[in-house]
């Protein structure tokens, strides 16, 4: 892992590995607890109203208000490193879309929500990691190697709860290629059910 950070860090940051690595973690915890409002214990409680709030603190945690003491550590982390934020609103984003919408189409759909939900953390990530002024990638292609890096995790988080995601009722194996191998929800939803038995 150190060669990879200092393969990305930038000079004007000389913070140590260990700062950086307490930065991220403050940050993902902020972002974990963003994901357990529609996939943790109380999720069937949560609706847009809760993310809509959740949205106007993240608005505050960016004008340097935070509302308790994990927001406080992101409010430290935004005025530390340029961390933008429309990937964190784009995030939320895909939390709304967890609310309402339970099949994809096709990958492109699902791609949409594969970049709201894990190519946001990692473009979140970039900035606080750093990135090398002599490197010879630029930023936009370390930028989109993050994206796809988080695209990529999603999409194998998905493969790997296909059966968690069927209990909640979600299927995000995009219809149109459960078609083509003669599969549809129906089948999904027996599998998850028969490996309860």
């Amino acid at each position: 892992m150190k060669v990879h950070v200092n393969l990305l860090r930038d000079d004007k940051v000389s913070k140590s590995l260990v700062n950086d690595r307490g930065e991220a973690e403050s940050n993902m915890g902020n972002l974990r607890r963003t994901d357990e409002l529609i996939d943790g214990p109380n999720a069937t409680y949560m609706g847009s109203v809760v993310l809509d709030r959740w949205e106007e603190r993240l608005q505050d945690i960016f004008y340097g208000r935070p509302y308790d003491m994990l927001d406080a550590a992101l409010t430290d982390a935004v005025f530390k490193f340029p961390l933008d934020i429309k990937p964190f609103r784009d995030m939320i984003e895909g939390m709304r879309m967890d609310t309402r919408k339970f099949r994809y189409e096709d990958f492109q759909e699902l791609y949409l929500y594969c970049y709201y939900v894990a190519g946001t953390v990692s473009l979140m990530s970039v900035p606080v990691m750093g990135i090398a002024p002599d490197s010879s990638s630029s930023a936009q292609s370390i930028y989109n190697g993050a994206l796809n890096l988080g695209v990529g995790n999603q999409l194998t988080n998905i493969l790997r709860d296909v059966g968690e995601d069927a209990s909640r009722g979600r299927v995000y194996l995009p219809q149109d290629e459960l078609a083509q191998f003669g599969l549809c929800d129906k089948d999904v939803f027996a599998s998850f059910l028969s490996s309860l038995t």
